[in-house]
């Protein structure tokens, strides 16, 4: 049985996004037990240079979102960043999967060798589905995912490694 790139991919969207979604409920606790606006982590970095949490969230939202919706050869639905409070982020993280669910798997079939065409600035990047999705959207969604753990994990959030990894499915203890 080989692997689709819808398994490859949208599942795995899903359990990053909702294991974000139990940071964040993580980091609300954290910042009420110490008294201060839990607001104030979107606005958190790590480097001067880098993105801060709500644009961290927002990249992997959308690369898990475009990326999904380009392997199954439609648009992806466009999503202003516009979120300026926890709640907002978590209502972001929650229409992405949404929008993951309206995916067909059939949809993804064949999008292997399917060119994908994506935008970079002035610019179009065009490459086979499979080079796309595994050396291009996922790289990206984690990248993002990683740092937006990071940010709340530097401030203080009690989160380890089982908090970004979420859920694993099929896992049985033996």
């Amino acid at each position: 049985m080989s692997l689709s790139l819808y398994e490859s991919s949208v599942p795995v969207y899903e359990r990053g996004l909702n294991a974000f979604l139990a940071i964040l409920d993580k980091a609300e606790e954290h910042a009420q037990a110490r008294k201060f606006d839990p607001n104030s982590y979107l606005a958190m970095r790590l480097s001067p240079d880098m993105w801060p949490l709500v644009r961290q969230v927002q990249g992997f939202c959308d690369h898990a979102k475009n990326s999904s919706f380009r392997l199954a050869a439609k648009d992806p639905p466009v999503k202003e960043d516009k979120e300026t409070t926890v709640a907002e982020l978590r209502a972001r993280i929650q229409a992405t999967l949404d929008m993951l669910k309206s995916i067909d798997v059939k949809a993804m079939e064949g999008a292997e060798t399917r060119e994908i065409v994506i935008p970079a600035g002035q610019n179009k990047l065009k490459l086979p589905g499979a080079d796309y999705l595994l050396h291009f959207a996922m790289p990206n969604f984690y990248f993002h995912l990683t740092t937006a753990y990071d940010i709340l994990r530097g401030s203080g959030v009690e989160i380890g490694k089982r908090s970004f990894m979420g859920a694993v499915p099929n896992l049985v203890r033996v």
